[in-house]
């Protein structure tokens, strides 16, 4: 009998809290089990092992991350729009990193494609719309975003700018206004 009030919802959200606690790699079933003092075996009725509850974390990450994204998109355009969207993934990031490195997990192609990773994507093209690009530049310059926006978020938590000046907002306002700049003029192929 499955040990009440475990499901599968459940146990993703305190997957979730335990990724950002010790990271991401460091979830297991095994170490879900132990959060809730129950034998591993215990938990095989609501997870399909390790790598589903990875996936299911990365799922949920994705879609806090949409939805997120959403309500700070609303009744914004340019600049504007593309620094709301920005910060949402680097604010995520700095509040729930395993599950911002959770988000990064490669998906198969069927859950990708029914993903709240759709969504970003869609949400990256309406940013985009703001600064009328055509394909295949609206892909290049999706593409370009994620890039920047990971790199740079990746860098920040591993402390790859702590040790300088100026300020890492200081850059990051920098970067938008300069990612504003390219996409306001976007080189001609």
């Amino acid at each position: 009998m499955a040990r009440v009030g475990l499901t599968p919802e459940r146990l993703t959200r305190a997957g979730a809290e335990l990724a950002d606690e010790v990271g991401f790699d460091q979830v297991t079933v095994s170490a879900l089990a132990r959060r809730f003092d129950v034998k591993v075996a215990s938990l095989y009725s609501h997870l399909g092992g390790s790598q589903d509850l990875r996936t299911r974390i990365a799922l949920l990450a994705l879609a806090e991350m949409a939805d997120r994204v959403a309500a700070a998109l609303a009744g914004r355009a340019g600049r504007d729009a593309l620094a709301a969207f920005g910060d949402v993934y680097r604010d995520y990031a700095r509040e729930h990193p395993g599950r911002y490195a959770a988000a990064q997990l490669r998906l198969d192609a069927q859950t990708a494609a029914t993903s709240a990773g759709v969504r970003h994507a869609q949400m990256a093209r309406a940013v985009l719309r703001g600064y009328d690009l055509t394909e295949p530049d609206q892909t290049h310059a999706v593409r370009l975003l994620g890039s920047v926006f990971h790199g740079y978020v990746s860098l920040e938590l591993s402390g790859g700018f702590s040790h300088s000046a100026p300020d890492t907002q200081e850059t990051w306002t920098r970067i938008l206004d300069a990612l504003d700049a390219l996409l306001r003029n976007w080189p001609a192929r």
